[in-house]
C-alpha cells in the first residue's frame, strides 16, 4: 500500500483577479475587459501543475465573488487550493491593464489591493505547516512588499530552521509597491541571501542594488547555493555553487553557465519570469544539469511569451483528472520539451518558437 506522494512544490503569495482589455487603447478610452487571474506565485504554481507537479498554493482571498473565482481557476490547473484562507473583513485585490508593451510609456497598471485579504498574511494567519510540507517552497519579494506582516511571514519562512525545505526565491522588485524603493532594495537583499535559490533580472538588479553585471549580482549574494540572473534577450546565467569533488577534495567555488535564450515570435511580453522560474524548478525536481535547467527555464517562458494572457500551457498539455492522467500530462511535458533541450549548442541556437508551438502539432522552426 502505497502513501499520497509528497508536494513537489508550495508557492506562497497573493493572486489577484486581472481585467484584460479586449482592444488596444488607454484605461480611460478601452469599453470592455476579459476576466482573468494574474499573481507571481500563482502563476509558478500553475505552470508546474500543468506540467504534471504536484503543486500547492498557499494565500489569503476575500469571501467574495472575486476569491471564488481566484480559488477555482487557479485549482482547474491541477493545483492544491486547500491552504487557501477567506477573510471575511478584507476584499480579493484586483487589477487593470493595457493591452501595451509593459515596456512602453503608454502602458498602464492600475491597482486595487491595499488591505487586501492576502496582504494580512502573516505568521498568524498562516499555519508554519501549511506552507513547509513540499520538497521546495517558493516565494517572491511580491509578498514582502505587501505589509509589515507580509514581511515578517516571509523572513519567518526564510530562517534557518530544522525540516525547512529548500526555498527558492523570485526578487520581483516592484519599486510602486513599496513605500521607500531604497528601502525595499536593502529588505529584498537580505530576503535573497536567505535563500537557497534565487532568480533576479539584471535590470531589477540595477534598479534595487545598482549593480552591473551578472558577477557583481552574484558576488552580492554568497548565501544561496544557486543564484540565476536573468539577462533578458541575452538568456540567463547560473551560478552554482553547491559543493562538488574534485581532486579527492570539496571545491565550492562557483561555476557560471549561461544558456542564450531561444528566438520567440511574442504575443504578449507578460508572464515570462514565472513561467522560466516554473520551467527551471521542474527541472531541478528533476535532478537534471543546471545547463538544461536553464533550458527549460527558457522553453516554459516561450511558452507564456506566445500567448495573450499571463499563463502559458507547456508543450502538448492534456488533461490531468487523476494520477494516472497527471502522469501522462508530465511525460507528454518531459518527452517534447526533453527533446529540445536535449540539441546540441547550434540547433539549440537556432531554435524559432511562435504561438502554437505547444501544441499537438508543435511547430519549431530555425531561420
Amino acid at each position: 500500500m502505497t502513501g499520497t506522494p509528497p508536494v513537489d512544490v508550495v508557492c506562497l503569495g497573493e493572486s489577484m483577479v486581472t481585467f484584460l482589455p479586449t482592444r488596444p487603447g488607454r484605461l480611460a478610452d478601452v469599453p470592455s475587459f476579459t476576466r482573468t487571474i494574474g499573481g507571481a506565485e500563482s502563476n509558478v504554481a500553475c505552470a508546474l501543475a500543468a506540467a504534471g507537479h504536484r503543486v500547492k498554493w498557499v494565500s489569503r482571498v476575500g469571501e467574495d465573488g472575486f476569491g471564488d473565482h481566484l480559488v477555482r481557476a487557479i485549482g482547474a490547473y491541477g493545483v492544491d487550493v486547500s491552504a487557501v484562507g477567506r477573510d471575511t473583513a478584507r476584499p480579493t485585490g484586483v487589477y487593470f491593464r493595457t493591452a501595451t508593451d509593459r515596456a512602453t510609456d503608454e502602458h498602464e497598471v492600475v491597482y486595487y489591493r491595499a488591505g487586501s485579504a492576502a496582504s494580512a498574511m502573516s505568521p498568524g494567519t498562516v499555519p508554519y505547516d501549511s506552507v513547509t510540507d513540499g520538497r521546495i517552497l517558493h516565494l517572491s519579494g511580491i509578498t514582502a512588499a505587501l505589509s509589515d506582516d507580509c514581511l515578517a511571514l516571509v523572513r519567518e519562512l526564510l530562517a534557518p530552521r530544522p525540516g525547512r525545505p529548500p526555498v527558492s526565491f523570485d526578487m520581483n522588485f516592484r519599486a510602486g509597491l513599496w513605500a521607500d524603493p531604497a528601502a525595499g532594495g536593502r529588505t529584498l537583499l537580505e530576503l535573497a541571501r536567505a535563500a537557497d535559490l534565487v532568480f533576479v533580472g539584471a535590470d531589477e538588479a540595477e534598479e534595487a542594488w545598482g549593480l552591473r553585471g551578472a558577477a557583481a549580482i552574484a558576488d552580492a549574494l554568497p548565501g544561496p547555493s544557486l543564484v540565476v540572473v536573468k539577462l533578458g534577450k541575452g538568456g540567463a546565467i547560473a551560478f552554482d555553487r553547491r559543493p562538488r569533488a574534485r581532486g579527492g577534495t570539496e571545491d565550492t567555488d562557483a561555476t557560471a553557465t549561461l544558456v542564450r535564450a531561444p528566438r520567440v515570435d511574442v504575443v504578449a511580453p507578460v508572464g515570462a519570469g514565472d513561467a522560466f522560474a516554473a520551467g527551471f524548478l521542474s527541472a531541478t525536481l528533476r535532478g537534471l544539469p543546471v545547463r538544461d535547467r536553464l533550458r527549460h527555464g527558457h522553453l516554459m517562458a516561450a511558452a507564456a511569451l506566445t500567448v495573450p494572457g499571463d499563463l502559458g500551457h507547456p508543450p502538448t498539455r492534456r488533461p490531468a483528472a487523476t494520477p494516472h492522467g497527471a502522469a501522462s500530462q508530465r511525460s507528454s511535458w518531459i518527452a517534447h520539451a526533453d527533446r529540445l533541450v536535449a540539441l546540441d549548442d547550434e540547433a539549440w541556437g537556432t531554435l524559432h518558437l511562435g504561438p502554437g508551438w505547444t501544441g499537438e502539432d508543435q511547430e519549431v522552426r530555425t531561420p
